[in-house]
């Protein structure tokens, strides 16, 4: 639980596009993993996706574009909405979300409470709830069993003031610095979403700081170096190298004065300043590729800046995703990076995918289907079972490798990414 009120924006997510509200489906963005991206990069805490859904093809689509949030942000997701059996909340965990939110104006739902909350743990359950009456009837259980409660109405939250151990959030569509005040003041409050955040998502480093000017602790985006710290060259700037952190690689080299410095610092999108212009100038702001700060260290003269960035489209103003693309000297052999080459490889083997070529063992995987790849797939796992009775690692190192590539083999054809695996290892190292 967090020691901090959090700030948690909404996606209502109605097919496959972003809506105004719970009862208001007029579309406000046609891609929600974008509007993602941009709530991640603010100074949000959390995002809590409702899926509105009708029937369960509808609801299996929105489940992957849950997925699809998940994977593009750097902050936890609440998926809501939808959910009638175990096998639901499963999928919203399986989809990468930190919680699943049962809906307690459903009885069904509240049964499934104990259930779920001791297969995948209290920390990944909460409760949306609405009447005052079905969350005092079931206080008890929400408290041995919830972590998080959402209250769909402000009316309910004399209901939940004597409540223990369960984080309290609360859903309005709207909000004065009176009243934020007001409410997170509350011990019992963990927290605002619903439109009151969406509409204020550019102001929400702001709303922080005036909360910790009222002594509410909120989590607030700080820089351990301020800009007095830094060394600059003649032109009163400091150079910065940008790196994308998924994959390590280089993208561009900028200038940052102090205004674009702090503007990066205060908003979590990489803000330069264009010396050919003369101005300030917000990475992608015009194009769409924004980047977005993972992190930001400076050297050990303090006088250039490395900024790791989540990179929104390509970083070059060419179209290539970084600027960085003229070869100019290769001296050696390609180094083996193992995450280089797993993708590389990964991306070889979709590649077969999408333009098959004559004679492919790969296409002929795909050729015969899923069932001759899975086969496959079996056979190798029991070959490196084998080799590994052997002393010598030649064999196995072997063995493991022709596992890996059929096991790509199998990726591709389930649309799987390396990242996927990543991001689902990383959450696993999280909780040791």
């Amino acid at each position: 639980m967090s020691n901090y009120k959090q700030f948690i924006p909404c996606i209502y997510l109605h097919h496959g596009k972003a809506v105004k509200s719970l009862r208001d489906d007029t579309v406000i963005c046609e891609d929600p993993v974008s509007l993602s991206s941009q709530y991640s990069g603010s100074a949000a805490d959390a995002i809590l996706v409702f899926d509105l859904s009708d029937g369960d093809a509808e609801h299996d689509e929105a489940i992957e574009k849950i997925r699809e949030i998940c994977a593009s942000v750097r902050i936890p997701v609440i998926g809501c909405g939808n959910i009638r059996r175990m096998e639901d909340v499963k999928k919203l965990i399986y989809a990468g979300c930190s919680m699943a939110a049962l809906n307690y104006s459903k009885q069904s739902n509240i049964d499934l409470t104990k259930e779920v909350s001791e297969k995948f743990g209290k920390e990944r359950i909460a409760a949306c709830c609405t009447a005052a009456d079905a969350i005092e009837e079931n206080k008890e259980l929400i408290e041995g069993y919830v972590q998080e409660m959402i209250l769909l109405e402000e009316s309910a939250i004399r209901s939940v003031l004597s409540f223990s151990g369960v984080s309290i959030i609360i859903h309005i569509p709207d909000i004065s610095l009176d009243k934020m005040i007001e409410l997170l003041g509350q011990n019992a409050i963990s927290g605002i979403t619903g439109n009151a955040i969406n509409e204020n998502i550019k102001n929400l480093t702001d709303m922080k700081k005036f909360c910790a000017e009222n002594n509410i602790p909120v989590d607030l985006r700080a820089a351990a170096y301020s800009w007095g710290d830094l060394k600059k060259n003649s032109d009163g700037m400091v150079p910065v190298v940008v790196q994308e952190d998924a994959t390590g690689e280089v993208l561009m080299v900028a200038y940052m004065n102090e205004e674009a410095y702090n503007t990066t610092v205060r908003t979590g999108r990489m803000t330069y300043w264009s010396r050919s212009r003369g101005e300030l100038w917000v990475k992608g702001e015009t194009s769409g590729h924004f980047q977005y700060v993972r992190s930001i260290t400076a050297d050990c003269d303090l006088d250039t800046l490395l900024a790791r960035v989540d990179q929104v489209g390509a970083a070059c103003h060419t179209g290539h995703h970084s600027c960085f693309f003229n070869t100019d000297l290769v001296l050696g052999e390609k180094q083996n990076n193992p995450e280089t080459v797993l993708e590389n490889v990964l991306a070889v083997v979709n590649d077969r995918k999408e333009h098959p070529k004559e004679g492919s063992y790969t296409n002929y995987l795909f050729d015969k289907g899923i069932d001759k790849i899975l086969k496959k797939v079996g056979e190798e796992a029991s070959e490196i079972i084998i080799a590994s009775k052997n002393p010598e690692k030649t064999e196995v190192v072997y063995e493991m490798s022709d596992f890996l590539y059929h096991m790509m083999v199998l990726m591709a054809e389930r649309g799987i990414t390396w990242r996927d695996i990543t991001d689902e290892l990383a959450r696993r190292e999280q909780k040791k």
